[in-house]
């Protein structure tokens, strides 16, 4: 390409030529010519470069920057043949309704509970459904395979999920008095089995794959073969696998909990921004709600001494209690209480979390805790942590209400007005991250199903940055 100073000299010959016509080289003005027209374009096209780099230049970042995901095909054994035998599944009310939706969602309330339909705007009904607690597994496989990171070249992936229903494999073997170890352990055994003799997994041995357990990671965890549960995540094919749990071991740091799937499940963004207004600028009649029931044969029962605490607050505070079954998967009953209630009280369960929490916090009210491993050890990914629960939450030390110093109540009308509403405002403005649409909501909005893939992918791409500083030294 000329440069300035030979495109100066250019212009000049050019404007030469046109002031002595009486060259007789025809060719020579051919060439010329042609040399004056290259000229001119390279002209335009430096000009155009530097006048539009942003343009030319600019990089958008591509939602799938961090890798794509294979899903493995499984037989249908470790998942669509335990749907099927749904009925199998526990001693009690058939959970054929309730894991009934191909996406895990369960019935909607409009066909399961009428009692909804007074409880909250009527467009909105259409997000609400009775979903199981234990359903992680059957959510996440639906929104893997919908995925739009989602590959279905393994060469391609930077990640592998495997869809195995491994709670819903193992719950039926603990509720059987006649279920030994090796029933509850054989499912799990099987499926890595299968998976060991997968390119994928023979090639990382695990470290860039992640699988969804629907119950709390201790029921994985057994030690001994008298002991409760399965023993799959201390099988040695499972070392490197991370696992996305319901509750975690906060010393395990394969484990990553995500929330308990609620029964909002909404469709788009102006799904969300609607329940958001609706909780926000609701009116609570009641200072606290509790929902539970006693544990009998207990000593000094916690969860009884809270119902307690609530029957001398009169009307301050109102509970529904569970023994009768009035709690399974997010009832009206439930649902109303917290809509109405500031504060909501959150024991522990029968592990040190419970789906309460999360049902509490969808409906606007503020969680009060009396265990840290209740959530600030557990949910990393979607509750501001340590130093920040004050902003969405009160705590109150149990040890100090089992020896009379403090009661919910004194602690709770301390509290001021605006405090309050700083509280709920935090709350509500966590909710988008604590449900799982029924699809993804897009427009910049993640739901807990894309924080949770979206920390696994951004965990799998620093443990292969670390693996290649560990190469290079």
């Amino acid at each position: 390409m000329p440069q300035k100073g030979e495109m100066h000299l250019l212009l000049k010959n050019s404007k030469d030529m046109h002031q002595f016509p009486i060259l007789k080289s025809t060719k020579s003005q051919t060439l010329h010519r042609g040399i004056l027209f290259i000229s001119f374009l390279s002209i335009q096209l430096i000009l155009f470069l530097f006048s539009r780099p942003i343009q030319l230049f600019k990089h958008s970042a591509s939602p799938c920057d961090a890798g794509l995901i294979y899903v493995y095909n499984l037989p249908p054994a470790f998942n669509r043949d335990l749907i099927a035998a749904c009925e199998k599944i526990n001693p009690w009310p058939s959970r054929c309704p309730s894991l009934s939706s191909p996406a895990g969602l369960g019935l909607p309330v409009i066909d399961s509970d009428h009692n909804f339909t007074d409880l909250m705007p009527a467009n909105l009904l259409q997000s609400w459904f009775s979903t199981d607690q234990f359903a992680l597994e059957l959510i996440f496989h639906h929104r893997m395979l919908n995925h739009q990171c989602r590959t279905l070249n393994p060469y391609k992936a930077a990640a592998f999920y495997i869809p195995f229903y491994v709670g819903l494999a193992l719950e039926p073997h603990l509720w059987s008095p006649n279920s030994t170890s090796y029933d509850r352990d054989r499912d799990g055994l099987s499926l890595l089995q299968w998976l060991q003799i997968q390119s994928p997994y023979q090639k990382s041995h695990g470290w860039d794959h992640f699988i969804t357990l629907g119950r709390i990671t201790w029921d994985f965890r057994r030690s001994h073969q008298s002991d409760w549960g399965s023993s799959f995540l201390y099988m040695t094919e499972m070392g490197n696998i991370t696992r996305l749990l319901i509750e975690r071991d906060p010393w395990d740091e394969k484990d990553v909990a995500v929330p308990y799937p609620t029964g909002f499940h909404p469709r788009s963004l102006a799904d969300v921004q609607e329940w958001q207004q609706f909780v926000l600028n609701r009116k609570r009649k009641t200072l606290f709600g509790y929902v539970g029931a006693p544990r009998s044969g207990f000593k000094n029962d916690f969860r009884g001494l809270l119902l307690n605490e609530c029957v001398q607050a009169g009307s301050k505070c109102r509970s529904v209690d569970c023994n009768a079954g009035k709690c399974i998967n997010s009832s009206a009953e439930t649902m109303e209480l917290f809509l109405d209630s500031e504060f909501c009280l959150q024991p522990r369960g029968d592990s040190f979390t419970r789906r309460s929490l999360f049902d509490c916090m969808v409906a606007g009210s503020v969680p009060v805790l009396f265990w840290k491993r209740s959530a600030y050890m557990q949910y990393k990914l979607y509750l501001p942590g340590y130093g920040d629960e004050p902003e969405w939450s009160v705590f109150i030390d149990r040890r100090d209400m089992r020896e009379r110093n403090v009661s919910v109540r004194s602690v709770l009308e301390g509290i001021r007005e605006d405090k309050i509403r700083e509280l709920r405002e935090r709350v509500v403005k966590l909710i988008p991250r604590l449900v799982y649409a029924a699809e993804s909501l897009g427009e910049g909005m993640d739901d807990a199903f894309d924080i949770a893939l979206k920390g696994v992918l951004r965990q799998f791409k620093d443990r292969r940055r670390r693996m290649k500083v560990a190469i290079t030294k």
